[in-house]
């Protein structure tokens, strides 16, 4: 017999009540904790960043120069969002605005040599505290941990992607 989601839910939460609830509080403090640190690296202040633009300075380190609607669209997230959130990393010279090489009349932002340098030494120490936290887990554990995180974060943005889906900014952690 298929199963809708409803029905997959209910057949999941009959069983698994505790289980569920342990999982949606551990969710709840480690957003907490991260917001709270925001995961800035051991013991340098210095290097902590934004989560909005630390994203924004990922994406845009890994897909290299775009326009502020491929960014948006990229993310998962308005234009206006994205324009607002580029806005204080331009000001602070982490971002530059370019002609775009084809259309000259158009505006692609990229990293500056100065947000590439801020974007690694950021990297490096998250790296740093991530390799601390988890001093104690095998290699697998490590693995499997971001295995299912990447999962966990893929539902969680095709959930708010899918019509009718309602929350702030719904992919804003991408």
């Amino acid at each position: 017999m298929p199963t809708t989601p409803e029905m997959s839910m209910d057949m999941t939460t009959a069983g698994d009540t505790g289980l569920l609830d342990t999982l949606q509080h551990e969710v709840a403090v480690f957003a907490r904790r991260a917001e709270q640190t925001r995961l800035g690296g051991v013991g340098q202040v210095r290097n902590s960043m934004d989560r909005a633009a630390y994203l924004l300075l990922n994406r845009l380190d890994k897909e290299g120069p775009m326009g502020v609607k491929a960014l948006a669209a990229s993310m998962g997230i308005d234009s206006s969002t994205v324009t607002r959130q580029v806005a204080p990393l331009v000001d602070s010279g982490l971002v530059k605005r370019t002609s775009h090489p084809e259309d000259g009349r158009a505006v692609v932002l990229q990293l500056s040599p100065r947000g590439v340098s801020r974007l690694h030494e950021v990297r490096s120490s998250r790296r740093e505290l991530m390799a601390e936290l988890t001093h104690d887990w095998t290699p697998e554990e490590r693995e499997s941990f971001c295995t299912l995180l990447t999962r966990f974060n893929g539902a969680l943005s095709a959930r708010m992607a899918a019509p009718g889906a309602s929350g702030p900014e719904s992919a804003s952690a991408s």
